[in-house]
């Protein structure tokens, strides 16, 4: 190879990597984390990057950790880098109220991006965009618990399905599930498998109408 030709492939070859590296270091991630012992689970950690891909870890305190993959909703991840980037991301901010209110768990959020790393920890805050940030997590933790059990259910006790699968209307009627659309593989597992209960199948079925609808 000439020597030139091998000095221009050289020297092309930092500037191709350049734009990979800064788009990997442009990437932002959120993290929260609940430590309540007694709780369930007592370790609850998510973390999420803007384009919704993300892990769940649920746990008790001691036990391995077993993080789990997922992928939110294209709403559900920006409302939550929303949130942060109200907070600062979580840069030189105190939410902790120090009012005198029972131990509700340790929270901590994270911000990555790059080399930046921001940190904040509270048990209670009155700061309403922190309030709503830790609620959408529980309640992407609440999704991530059922399907937990669902396919604990699905393997071990196929009998449990029912109460399990009450529980989920329960929380749909409430509110309590953001992006409940996690759950399908797993409700239509239960629906196609005539070895489940007709009960479990019914109400795995209507479960599946009301994510589908949006209800």
């Amino acid at each position: 190879m000439p020597v030139c030709l091998w000095v221009s492939l050289a020297a092309a070859t930092p500037a191709f990597a350049a734009p990979q590296e800064a788009k990997s270091l442009s990437a932002a991630e959120l993290t929260y984390i609940r430590v309540l012992k007694g709780s369930v689970p007592e370790y609850l950690s998510i973390t999420v990057n803007a384009d919704g891909q993300g892990s769940y870890e649920g746990r008790k305190l001691g036990e391995t950790a077993t993080p789990r993959p997922f992928q939110l909703s294209l709403a559900t991840s920006q409302r939550l880098f929303e949130l942060a980037a109200d907070l600062n991301n979580f840069k030189d901010i105190q939410l902790e109220s120090h009012k005198k209110v029972a131990n509700l768990g340790l929270k901590t959020f994270i911000y990555r991006r790059g080399d930046e790393k921001n940190r904040v920890q509270f048990n209670y805050t009155l700061q309403r965009e922190a309030q709503e940030l830790s609620d959408l997590f529980e309640k992407i933790a609440g999704v991530e618990e059922h399907i937990k059990a669902l396919e604990f259910a699905i393997k071990y006790d196929p009998l449990g399905l029912p109460r399990e699968l009450l529980q989920i209307q329960i929380d749909l009627q409430e509110r309590a599930l953001v992006d409940p659309e996690l759950m399908v593989p797993s409700l239509e597992q239960i629906v196609s498998n005539p070895r489940f209960l007709h009960l479990a199948q019914v109400r795995a079925q209507n479960i599946l109408k009301t994510v589908r609808d949006g209800e």
